[in-house]
């Protein structure tokens, strides 16, 4: 007896009238026909079934904080990281767990079932620390939220934020962050790399840096994050978030960097709606897209995720939680137009960002957890063109959001009167 059976699926690699039996919490079986009955049955009608999107890189302790202080005029980078430091003095642990929740709210209505969230450690108080360990308790049950360790002001730039560091992971923080290019110096950016990734061998925790967050090319601690990975033996462990330099390197450089950062076994994220934004303000014209080497980095061997990174804060004042907008963004900027482009665009907001993050169970086969999203999309290229809307999401087998159908009604003559955006089916010729 199974607890659920999803009816006539489409899934992301193209098989299509597959069943899902769900069991306990777990996907049981995935075939053409179940014949075992399900508690509660689930009918796909030919629609998309997917595991669960996945945010790589988040901000959940400036989450929907637009306007407090005050609102970034400029929209510039810098003028963010100014109006957080007039923030954090102000900020408190009741209103930081009520906008992180109602994000997650909004994440799990999007089908987003798991976060990494760089949390700062700057404010000696770690306010933020207590209220998002609070929160990734309070929502485990229906998401995964990883927090890392994020010295926002520069771990030695900052008085005091290697030892609040150390005290968050002390207080169950999951991975090491940093921001190298922050620092005073070049110099002291490759000190704070190789302390960090100490640390984390250490303590056997992984590694995601805000690493060259730049359009200066002459920003290159990536290649130190690549050697101390080695160095230490963290290959495996060790993402490079932003590095939007990459975008400004000459290519005799880059040529060399790719395989250092693949021989290391390095991640990396890109985070296109933010970098689009936020890189090239130097620059008249031609303006610089500032999002890194996408294409490049994957044809090296190098994982790719996608992050949201910020939704209505000081850098950004718009978001919803749908990574289907973000995939959208960077297959644009990265011109991964083609048809294995847009696929791994979706795959950088699910099975790859899994990948990236560690998350164990993720997918959809026999075994794994039952967390998957009901998609109103033939297939993810059309899921991505029509920002699919989630008809269902669920979790560890049990619906925990559902949306109806988008639906138009036409009022014009001699013209049907509703309309479907899928594409016509149409035959040979």
């Amino acid at each position: 007896m199974l607890d659920m059976v999803v009816r006539n699926a489409t899934l992301p690699d193209g098989r299509k009238g597959i069943d899902i039996g769900v069991a306990d919490g777990r996907i049981r079986v995935v075939d053409a026909k179940v014949t075992a009955p399900g508690g509660r049955e689930l009918d796909a009608a030919g629609q998309l079934v997917t595991p669960p999107f996945v945010d790589a890189h988040f901000h959940l302790d400036a989450t929907l904080s637009y306007g407090l202080p005050r609102v970034n005029r400029s929209g510039t980078l810098l003028e963010g990281i100014a109006l957080w430091g007039e923030l954090k003095p102000h900020l408190t642990q009741e209103a930081l767990v009520d906008r992180a929740m109602a994000y997650c709210d909004w994440a799990v209505a999007r089908g987003l079932l798991a976060i990494r969230s760089h949390v700062d450690v700057c404010d000696p108080r770690l306010l933020a620390v207590e209220a998002l360990l609070h929160v990734r308790d309070r929502v485990r049950p229906y998401l995964d939220l990883q927090l890392v360790a994020f010295p926002q002001d520069g771990l030695l730039r900052s008085p005091g934020a290697y030892d609040n560091l150390v005290r968050a992971l002390d207080m169950g923080v999951d991975v090491v962050g940093g921001i190298p290019h922050f620092e005073r110096t070049t110099a002291e950016g490759a000190e704070s790399v190789r302390k960090l990734c100490e640390l984390a061998a250490e303590r056997g925790l992984p590694v995601d840096m805000h690493c060259d967050e730049s359009d200066d090319p002459h920003s290159r601690h990536v290649e130190v994050l690549a050697c101390e990975t080695q160095r230490l033996g963290l290959q495996g462990r060790v993402t490079g978030s932003h590095l939007t330099s990459m975008h400004s390197m000459d290519n005799y450089y880059v040529s060399k960097l790719l395989p250092l950062m693949a021989e290391a076994g390095l991640s990396a994220i890109a985070n296109p709606l933010i970098n689009i934004t936020l890189q090239g303000r130097h620059d008249t014209y031609p303006k610089r897209r500032g999002m890194t080497r996408v294409p490049e980095l994957l044809a090296a061997g190098v994982p790719v995720a996608f992050g949201h990174d910020c939704v209505m804060d000081p850098w950004y004042s718009l978001g919803s939680a749908d990574m289907l907008e973000v995939a959208a963004m960077g297959l644009h900027v990265a011109q991964m137009t083609s048809q294995d482009g847009m696929r791994a665009c979706f795959a950088a907001v699910t099975t790859t960002a899994a990948q990236v993050l560690g998350l164990p169970d993720y997918g959809l086969t026999p075994g794994c957890r039952a967390d998957f999203v009901l998609l109103q999309a033939q297939d993810p290229v059309d899921a991505l063109r029509r920002r699919a809307t989630r008809l269902a999401v669920v979790r560890n087998g049990q619906i925990v959001a559902t949306t109806p159908p988008a639906s138009t009604t036409l009022h014009l003559a001699d013209r049907p009167s509703a309309i479907d955006f899928a594409p016509p089916r149409s035959g040979p010729g």
